[in-house]
């Protein structure tokens, strides 16, 4: 009869068996698989993955830029009346940029982009100047003042498109296509396989997530000038592989706020989900951007796979230790339907900043004391939604509160 020494090897045996048979798959399709795939473009997916092709064509990740003489319907901007902060015309704009937040305008001279200084907030619907000012992104002070000196290739276009070349300042193609997260094509094309393409689902959590954060991230390359010039996302990364080869993480300084983070090193600003998100317990057990992303979709806000409690739930089930026990009115002490009972609200406050009175979800899904709103000036989801009240009224409700400990809501 075996003892339980005996049981205990024979599943470690077992399970490390699995886990080596999980890793080698990886391994072969990062480095073995791609080591001569060229890139393609996306309409070379089109023809066997049709319904991905195009469901993926009408998210705004295949709609980033867009030219305004194809697209005229891209320019969200008010080009019709004068506007002190609009000191350009449609006519100088060659490539439009973004569709939910704000939309930016580059101009073209040479093989070159540069941003125009104005921008167009969406949501309240007015020009706003744009011009990166000083003590703000790392690369800067690197850069002459006028945005007319400040090519985009460097700062932006490596994430707006892909296979930029720094060097030759051509594309593959314009927007976040299908080889910016899978990977160059070439040889799945002519001889289709698993083994010759980058499927994110199958890759660790760690180059699963990193492909989403070559982009939703903020951060610096490893070497720096990269290729002589001082660029702004992570110059020779290639789904499968590490980020960390490449690409360093801005460091928060805890109880500091700077222009990348808040004193308890939540991000401050937009394009910083990744940074939230390494420090999270998500993170830390596994769970993959794609887990709760469909970028194949628009379906639903932000490309999730469901709305609203309904996609959290789907995991965070009763049976989960670190699911709902009760309601979730008896969790949230909110109404049922009301805001406060939404698991966004209070675990994905929206307090990083992306243009004016624009804020964007928080990725660290950690809960936001009011203490710390008081101490540190973080905003805390209680006195965010009841701005009337305090944080110290706002503590004082958290404390009372018997299904929750205090010691995890009031510090």
């Amino acid at each position: 009869m075996l003892g339980w020494g005996d049981i205990e090897m024979r599943i470690f045996g077992i399970v490390s068996a699995i886990s080596l048979a999980l890793l080698l798959p990886v391994r072969a399709v990062s480095q073995g698989g791609l080591e001569h795939a060229q890139f393609v473009g996306s309409e070379s997916c089109r023809k066997c993955h049709a319904k991905a092709f195009d469901g993926w064509k009408q998210t705004r990740m295949a709609n980033v830029v867009r030219d305004p003489k194809i697209h005229p319907e891209a320019v969200l901007g008010d080009f019709t009346h004068p506007d002190p902060n609009r000191p350009f015309d449609l006519g100088q704009v060659a490539l439009v940029y973004g569709s939910r937040w704000k939309q930016r305008y580059f101009t073209k001279r040479g093989d070159d982009y540069y941003p125009l200084p104005g921008q167009w907030d969406i949501k309240n619907r007015k020009w706003l100047p744009y011009h990166v000012a000083d003590g703000t992104d790392w690369w800067v002070r690197f850069y002459p003042k006028d945005n007319a000196e400040r090519p985009t290739g460097p700062t932006c276009d490596g994430c707006h498109s892909v296979n930029y070349n720094l060097e030759t300042k051509q594309v593959t193609e314009w927007n976040v296509g299908c080889e910016k997260c899978h990977g160059p094509g070439s040889e799945h094309v002519a001889h289709p396989t698993a083994k010759n393409i980058v499927n994110p689902v199958n890759l660790d959590y760690v180059r699963g997530n990193d492909i989403c954060m070559q982009c939703h991230s903020q951060g610096r390359p490893i070497e720096v000038p990269t290729h002589g010039k001082y660029v702004d996302w992570p110059v020779g990364f290639l789904p499968g592989q590490r980020l960390a080869e490449v690409w360093s993480l801005e460091e928060s300084r805890f109880g500091t706020q700077d222009f990348y983070f808040w004193p308890d090193g939540s991000a401050h600003k937009n394009r910083m989900q990744g940074n939230d998100f390494v420090q999270s317990v998500m993170y830390h057990r596994e769970i993959r951007c794609f887990d709760c992303h469909q970028v194949h979709s628009n379906q639903n806000p932000s490309n999730l796979i469901a709305q609203s409690n309904k996609l959290c739930l789907g995991c965070h089930t009763k049976d989960n230790p670190a699911g709902l026990h009760g309601t979730v009115s008896e969790h949230t002490h909110h109404g049922e339907n009301s805001a406060g009972s939404r698991c966004t609200s209070c675990h994905m406050p929206k307090i990083a900043q992306t243009l004016g009175n624009n804020f964007v979800s928080n990725h660290t899904f950690r809960f936001i004391s009011p203490k710390l709103t008081g101490q540190f000036g973080i905003p805390n989801p209680c006195t965010s939604c009841h701005t009337e009240k305090s944080n110290e009224w706002a503590l004082s409700k958290l404390r009372d509160w018997s299904t929750t400990s205090p010691w995890r809501v009031g510090q």
